[in-house]
């Protein structure tokens, strides 16, 4: 622990210091109460483009052209510039480095979609060990399409979802991944997961998860999907098994077609494994037979058609080995706001092809495991050190406090257990590593601003970081929008806010719905 809040001070100590064993990391992470983002440049002059995130290792920015068809990558680069006089901190900045070029340079601007598609700019995920960006283009959403071919009625279309994966370096595509005429969300990543070199697509109008492998190669390629069939066999079991049943005059017909129509007597494989976990619950809860037969009827045979139609909504790996998905009704899977419908949260292990555990009648329990082991949740993958100390409640006592307080003032205890388990499975990549959001160094307002990517309603009053520490002082404050405020009070500004995972740094973004061009500041320390 530092002995004075001087950083001079603090530098000497660290020489003469060891921390505690294990504590090195947070015991350095303490030089950024000294080292905040105490400068603005408000309305930076820069392209007008729509900046999506810092990769983790903070090498590169991300962003988009305005009509959503380009990808612009920069490189963070400090400020520099020269002065004659000896105390250059009280003259202002040169206008030349007030541009977006003297923080950033840009390295290569790439074509992604094709006339008819356009970049989902709400997703991107970042492979770090390999600085590889999966990105997502698509075409127009077909929200009355039939449900043909095995897809699940009320889910919309899409023509064509194309996942490209790029290396950042130098803008390369390596390879590519195509849906036809199904439906992903990707609305902030909620459709894809990643993990080490494991991606979790989620096909929700085939209800299927798709497992690929990135390679070292840059390859993107088929390891299993998980859905109507749960081991790779399955289908190849079924199909020669429903031939051997068929007559032999119509043997021939469905070899022809393809594979022989199952759809309508076989429920799919994943659904299957459900219902049987539900009903062994059931089953081993009571020794009579007569109470277990009663007990059947109540709790699983009068749902019964309500398990049928659950679909999945979201998935995210825990590991290696197990997905933690979310199922729901067809209108909560495809709502903007799905925290109104019922669901239920079930672990899937793909080795065994077995569901381990489901959460239905019991949201108390699975909620004292999110409170306790929050961070098992937040499945990252191996090589993401910096994604290792994100605040939450199950490591950090503030955050845990904070947590315990909007739980006293909730007026109902079981629809504030509900809207924290509206949150799981987490979206993957959608908190920011910075350290400012660090909150055993910093307390900040997080209705304002939080590590958790979304936009926000935007406000004129600058948005303050006070220190956790003695003397709890004001550190600094962010400020989106011009300086002297909007001179519109009746437009609704959002506003959303990148914040490098390293350096003092962080851009504020302020936009209107009316396709203004969006105010960017630029805050770091001078």
């Amino acid at each position: 622990m530092y002995r004075s809040s001087n950083i001079v001070a603090r530098i000497f100590d660290r020489q003469i210091c060891t921390p505690a064993p294990g504590t090195s990391v947070h015991h350095a992470r303490r030089f950024y109460e000294n080292l905040v983002p105490s400068y603005t440049v408000y309305e930076v002059e820069c392209p007008d483009h729509s900046f999506r995130k810092f990769t983790d290792d903070g090498q590169y920015l991300i962003s988009f052209s305005r009509n959503h068809q380009e990808l612009i990558v920069y490189r963070p680069r400090w400020l520099s510039f020269s002065c004659k006089d000896e105390d250059c901190d009280k003259h202002d900045l040169p206008s030349r480095a007030k541009r977006f070029d003297s923080f950033f340079s840009q390295l290569y601007c790439v074509p992604l979609a094709s006339c008819n598609e356009l970049i989902c700019k709400d997703f991107f995920l970042y492979m770090e060990s390999n600085q590889l960006g999966l990105f997502a283009t698509s075409t127009a959403q077909i929200h009355d399409a039939p449900a043909v071919g095995g897809a699940v009625h009320g889910v919309p279309s899409i023509e064509k979802i194309t996942f490209l994966l790029l290396r950042l370096e130098d803008g390369e595509i390596l390879d590519k991944k195509v849906f036809s005429n199904d439906f992903v969300n990707l609305t902030h990543n909620m459709g894809v997961f990643l993990y080490d070199d494991l991606l979790a697509i989620v096909s929700l109008r085939y209800q299927t998860i798709h497992i690929l492998q990135i390679r070292d190669s840059g390859n993107l390629v088929d390891v299993r999907a998980i859905g109507e069939f749960c081991r790779e066999d399955d289908e190849l079991f079924l199909n020669s098994n429903a031939q051997l049943q068929l007559p032999g005059n119509h043997i021939e017909n469905h070899l022809h077609q393809g594979q022989p129509n199952l759809g309508n007597s076989f429920l799919s494989g994943i659904k299957q494994r459900l219902l049987s976990f539900i009903f062994q619950g059931l089953w081993n809860e009571e020794r009579d037979d007569t109470l277990r037969i009663q007990r059947l009827r109540k709790k699983f045979y009068f749902h019964f058609q309500d398990y049928v139609d659950l679909i999945i909504w979201k998935v995210q790996f825990l590991d290696r080995h197990h997905l933690l998905i979310k199922f729901g009704s067809v209108d909560g899977g495809v709502s903007r706001n799905a925290d109104h419908h019922p669901a239920f949260v079930a672990v899937y292990n793909m080795d065994t092809t077995e569901i381990v555990s489901f959460y239905q009648n019991s949201p108390d329990e699975l909620y004292l495991l999110f409170e306790q082991f929050c961070d098992h949740f937040h499945a990252t993958s191996r090589n993401s050190m910096y994604m290792n100390f994100i605040s939450s409640h199950s490591n950090n006592i503030h955050a845990l406090e904070q947590l315990r307080s909007i739980k006293d003032k909730a007026s109902s205890s079981a629809q504030f257990v509900k809207k924290m388990l509206a949150s799981l499975p987490f979206s993957c990549q959608s908190q920011s590593p910075s350290p400012y959001f660090d909150q055993s160094l910093f307390r900040f307002d997080d209705k304002l601003i939080s590590a958790t990517d979304r936009h926000r309603q935007s406000t004129d009053h600058p948005i303050k970081f006070i220190l956790r520490r003695h003397p709890y002082s004001l550190k600094f404050k962010i400020k989106p929008g011009p300086e002297a405020g909007s001179m519109d009070g009746r437009a609704k500004k959002i506003s959303s806010f990148l914040f490098h995972p390293i350096l003092p740094l962080a851009l504020s973004v302020q936009q209107t719905l009316f396709l203004q061009p969006s105010v960017v500041n630029i805050h770091f320390r001078r």
